[in-house]
């Protein structure tokens, strides 16, 4: 069986987006995603994203990270998955769509660009200590659908985020299910540029929607930025981050950038 998919990618972060509302390969989701998202040797991916029917909603998301496991959002795949809805007719130009952390709105803003709505972030602990490898870092930490640590660092470019992050994301202070790793050099009020080690990929990738959130929304806490914020990817992919501050957290917490269609090809579902 012959399933088209998309491949899409988001300010660097490239994913398989399948419509799969008939549930054809929902219940096979997290191994395929492994078999899939392997690079050189398969499309090659980030993540695999499911558009899976809803009574309530235009959709609902699935995301799969690379190494099969089911994360509850990821930012630069919502607006990917939004594009290929409205690309799809599963939506218009406006939509509402579930994920695992809540639900969101999405705006198509150009043929490239989606303006994503996100859940209120949660859980944020700001000016933490931890201690590593003889190394003590000042870490903040937050939740904007999924779990980030974020650290400040002078000298972005050189910065070793792949052992530093690999090291952090299993820590024993955030758990069995670890975290995702943000590395932030200021440049003024409304620029930031990040450096993100992601859980699930198991290395640094080229962006990270939820990430640049949860980096704009505890820097703008500790008085480093002010909204709205543009978070500068590894990929140099520009994101833009709304939200207002009130004494009593954030709302209208939005995540804009690029969303791009890379490819349209079939999947082969069949056993043979």
């Amino acid at each position: 069986m012959k399933l088209e998919f998309a491949k899409m990618s988001g300010a660097g972060n490239d994913f398989i987006v399948v419509d799969d509302r008939k549930g054809v390969i929902a219940e096979d989701a997290g191994e395929l995603a492994k078999q899939l998202c392997r690079r050189r040797v398969s499309v090659g991916a980030d993540g695999l994203i499911l558009v899976v029917a809803s009574t309530t909603h235009d959709f609902r998301m699935r995301y799969f990270n690379a190494d099969g496991s089911e994360a509850d959002m990821c930012g630069n795949g919502g607006r990917c998955v939004a594009r290929f809805a409205h690309e799809r007719d599963i939506a218009g130009e406006t939509m509402r769509f579930q994920s695992r952390s809540g639900t969101h709105e999405a705006q198509i803003l150009d043929e490239n660009h989606v303006r994503l709505m996100m859940t209120e972030p949660r859980a944020m602990l700001l000016g933490t200590t931890l201690h590593m490898g003889g190394e003590t870092y000042e870490v903040h930490r937050i939740n904007t659908g999924v779990p980030h640590a974020i650290i400040e660092v002078d000298g972005l470019d050189d910065y070793p985020v792949v052992a530093v992050g690999r090291g952090i994301r299993g820590h024993s202070d955030f758990g069995p299910e670890g975290t995702n790793v943000d590395f932030a050099t200021v440049d003024n009020e409304h620029t930031v540029r990040l450096r993100t080690y992601e859980r699930g990929v198991e290395d640094e990738t080229l962006a990270c929607g939820t990430g640049a959130v949860a980096t704009a929304v505890t820097l703008a806490s500790v008085g480093r930025v002010k909204p709205p914020v543009t978070v500068v990817t590894r990929g140099g992919e520009p994101l833009e981050i709304g939200f207002f501050m009130s004494d009593s957290g954030y709302c209208d917490v939005s995540l804009a950038g690029d969303a791009q269609v890379v490819y349209w090809a079939d999947l082969d579902l069949s056993d043979d």
